[in-house]
């Protein structure tokens, strides 16, 4: 049997998933999506080994994805993904005991690939020099032009490419190492572009790539984790008046007679929710992660400690269901401003305006509130953990 290796890029930033945490190292049912590529190759009986390129600056996220796996040293990728690839074929050359026969090219972000798709890659390498699994596109495809449609592309010859993509290892490395700097967007490219023929084998429609957080959520029902992990947060806040012409409640400006007192900009609606979002997925509290001492916040735009938690949540694997603010004062009146407030809202948290409440109540001249002494704030927050 030919010998064969799998390389698992692993090199991105996964900038457009909208997360702190690249996500390669998001969990998927408990196991970074990394690891779930990498048992994929492990337990194939056509594959020898695996070697992952990684980003050196998320060592620390590496080793506790891939720790008990006993892997050889991860490979720095490149500036490119292009680049990730040659380094990882580079290192491959120099393989203890001889370069492979075959290697097989598997992006970390698909983590739901199965045995049959990688066989039939393998299968395809014995008479093709390079094969790649994909999808035949189902869908009507239309042409686009300034928002109007610009005729129907014949869809019968188009397949969604995925990944593995395999190769005759002495091929591929040879394709690479001519076309470095091409700026190609994957291994296939490179070797349409040297000029080797590339099967296509049948994928699966399950082997999808991992680019936003709605894909993380059918990731997560495709692994059978049909009942999502519902959690529910409450913040709450008070900010005192003093001397001033506006206060700043849930991002907008609202003129009043007096401003909010606070180290940052005061919006006591905006810190009340943040403490709910940090509160559903059991992150601390406001003051935890922007202490009140420290005076870089000092004057600070709250949109920032909201943004924060919002980023929190997606590194868990959620979503933002629904939050519902309650502002408690006299004066001054929300309804003027409230539309304004919930479009705000919903620019900042990135959901849709029909997922965002904001209310307003008094206490009927009763408390510091009632003798308008300062503004309180209450808020809950509803968060979909698809992958706890």
């Amino acid at each position: 049997m030919p010998s064969c290796i799998a390389l698992i890029v692993a090199a991105g930033s996964g900038e457009r998933f909208g997360s702190e945490l690249p996500k390669q190292y998001l969990s998927l049912a408990g196991q970074p999506l990394v690891r779930r590529a990498i048992e994929a190759f492990r337990g194939h009986p056509a594959v020898s080994g695996v070697l992952v390129v990684y980003q050196p600056a998320h060592r620390a996220l590496y080793d506790q994805a891939t720790q008990g796996l006993g892997l050889p040293e991860p490979v720095p990728g490149g500036a490119t993904r292009q680049d990730s690839g040659r380094l990882g074929l580079e290192r491959l050359a120099a393989w203890p005991g001889g370069a492979p026969d075959y290697v097989l090219i598997h992006d970390a972000a698909r983590p739901l690939v199965d045995a049959e798709t990688i066989s039939r890659v393998v299968a395809a390498l014995e008479h093709a020099p390079a094969a790649i699994a994909a999808v035949q596109v189902i869908d009507t495809l239309k042409k686009w032009v300034d928002g109007f449609t610009a005729g129907t592309v014949d869809r019968s010859c188009l397949w969604r490419a995925q990944t593995p993509q395999g190769f005759r290892f002495s091929a591929i490395l040879e394709a690479h190492r001519r076309l470095a700097g091409a700026g190609l967007t994957d291994d296939a490219a490179v070797a349409e572009a040297a000029g080797l023929p590339v099967a296509l084998v049948p994928g699966s429609p399950d082997n999808i790539k991992v680019t936003t957080p709605i894909d993380l959520e059918r990731a997560h029902r495709l692994l059978g984790g049909g009942v999502p992990d519902i959690r529910t947060g409450l913040g709450f806040d008070v900010h005192r008046f003093a001397p001033g012409d506006f206060v700043t409640l849930c991002g907008v400006r609202v003129p009043h007679s007096q401003s909010l007192e606070g180290h940052s900009d005061a919006d006591v609606a905006l810190h009340a929710l943040t403490d709910a979002l940090l509160g559903a997925i059991s992150a601390g509290d406001i003051g935890s992660h922007f202490p009140p001492s420290d005076p870089q916040w000092r004057g600070v735009d709250s949109t920032v400690f909201l943004r924060h938690a919002v980023a929190l949540v997606r590194a868990r694997g959620g979503v933002i269901g629904h939050v519902d603010v309650t502002l408690i004062c006299e004066r001054p009146k929300v309804g003027p401003h409230r539309a304004a407030m919930v479009e705000r809202l919903a620019e900042v948290l990135e959901v849709e305006p029909g997922r965002v409440s904001v209310k307003a109540t008094t206490t009927e001249k009763l408390g510091f509130t009632g003798r308008e002494e300062g503004i309180a704030a209450q808020a809950i927050a509803t968060v979909v953990l698809l992958c706890p």
